[in-house]
């Protein structure tokens, strides 16, 4: 499950290391992201987990390993919660178990990224965002100009608002979530990561889970470091086979 906002596409340079490695993967747009049909109203994390199920269901998959990045750790978490045997294990690349002054501070933020963010006759917001995305992406390794073209067009080609996201992923409590989850669970992290910080307050919380973090890398760690990234995520689910 993808972060916010992007969509499956997020994971493409995993895709072949995962099969390369035996994993059978599903990746899923969430409502309203990609090419899924959104809401008819403004979503919660809660709202969005039964449609992973509905896509367990009609895929015929009684059990799975479920993985999210950022937003969708938090979705994973609560499909986890909702829905715990229908989870086998969990993996979370980028916990959020931020405090409610942190919360207002995240919400009043991404309100001032949106309004910079919003559609322009002149295409001025494309720009903007390509720029946000290339400092986001970090110079080590130099950002690939077609990955960043495919970051932004995912931002603006969802069915659904692209701020619906970031609306919900700072409304959830995951540190409550995260305190309640009773599966085998790996925290994934990475040290360029912009929410990197939050990865060991949610291991303190829950010594219990295992704990990776990889060196270096950025917001998109699956496109700069997709070997490594499929070795944490591989090694993790053979070890509790």
């Amino acid at each position: 499950m993808h972060q916010s906002p992007a969509s499956a596409r997020q994971f493409e340079a995993a895709f072949e290391p995962l099969s390369r490695r035996g994993i059978r993967f599903v990746a899923i747009d969430t409502p309203g992201f990609g090419f899924s049909d959104p809401t008819d109203f403004v979503p919660r994390i809660e709202d969005w987990a039964s449609s992973i199920v509905a896509v367990l269901d009609h895929l015929g998959i009684d059990q799975a390993d479920i993985l999210g990045h950022h937003t969708g750790g938090l979705l994973a978490t609560e499909v986890a919660l909702q829905s715990p045997s229908r989870v086998s294990r969990l993996i979370l690349n980028g916990p959020f178990p931020i405090t409610e002054a942190e919360r207002k501070k995240y919400i009043a933020g991404s309100e001032r990224s949106h309004e910079r963010g919003k559609p322009k006759l002149d295409g001025s917001h494309l720009a903007t965002s390509f720029a946000l995305r290339v400092k986001m992406y970090g110079a080590d390794p130099m950002p690939d100009p077609a990955t960043i073209t495919r970051i932004v067009v995912e931002k603006y080609q969802g069915l659904g608002p692209y701020t619906w996201g970031h609306h919900a992923a700072y409304r959830y409590d995951h540190a409550s979530a995260i305190k309640k989850l009773s599966q085998p669970t790996l925290i994934l992290t990475n040290t360029g990561d912009d929410i990197y910080d939050l990865a060991p307050r949610a291991a303190a919380m829950r010594p219990d889970f295992d704990y990776v973090e990889l060196q270096g890398g950025t917001h998109d760690i699956v496109d700069q470091q997709p070997e490594q990234w499929a070795d944490a995520v591989v090694n993790f689910i053979l070890a509790r086979e």
